[in-house]
């Protein structure tokens, strides 16, 4: 039996959730977020309390359980809270900048790169090396801070380059002689 599919989504009393069909709606004081679950599982609603439950007891069906109980959670969590990934720049002359939509980025090549941030997610620099991006969907926000990450990924040896606030990066040793 799934640990995680179990257990009910309490849902606060500024959230309104719906469920249509296999659709669940929720919709916050953050915005309104939507997830369609497979036919493997049934979703219903109870009081403040969404409970996800299998159809059957295929593989399948075990499966989507769990995970369709931590979608609706994220749902919740998204539109109360949001979420929030943060990105640090390490290097000498490495920086980043907001201007308008637009995160300008300074990581050593002969050029600047310029960044369109997405609709639904906003990007704030509080420092020169510092990123932060957040949202209410956390597929979007993980996928822009990886997208940023990935033009100047770290380098093991001087660690330089663009990495998550709590990522550790394996240091190596240089050659010596």
């Amino acid at each position: 039996m799934s640990r995680i599919g179990k257990r009910p989504v309490e849902v606060p009393s500024s959230v309104t959730a719906t469920i249509s069909g296999q659709t669940v709606e929720v919709k916050g004081p953050k915005g309104v977020l939507s997830f369609t679950a497979t036919d493997d599982v049934s979703i219903t609603l109870d009081g403040n309390e969404i409970s996800v439950k299998p159809r059957g007891t295929s593989k399948r069906a075990r499966q989507q359980w769990g995970m369709s109980r931590s979608m609706v959670a994220n749902l919740v969590e998204g539109v109360t809270n949001g979420f929030k990934k943060e990105l640090e720049i390490n290097g000498v002359g490495y920086r980043a900048q907001m201007q308008g939509k637009v995160l300008k980025l300074s990581l050593g090549y002969s050029h600047e790169v310029n960044f369109d941030v997405p609709e639904g997610v906003t990007v704030t620099t509080p420092k020169l090396t510092e990123i932060v991006v957040e949202g209410i969907d956390p597929q979007l926000v993980g996928q822009v801070a990886a997208n940023i990450r990935e033009w100047r990924s770290p380098e093991p040896y001087k660690g330089k380059g663009i990495k998550y606030k709590d990522e550790y990066i394996f240091r190596k040793e240089g050659k010596k002689k």
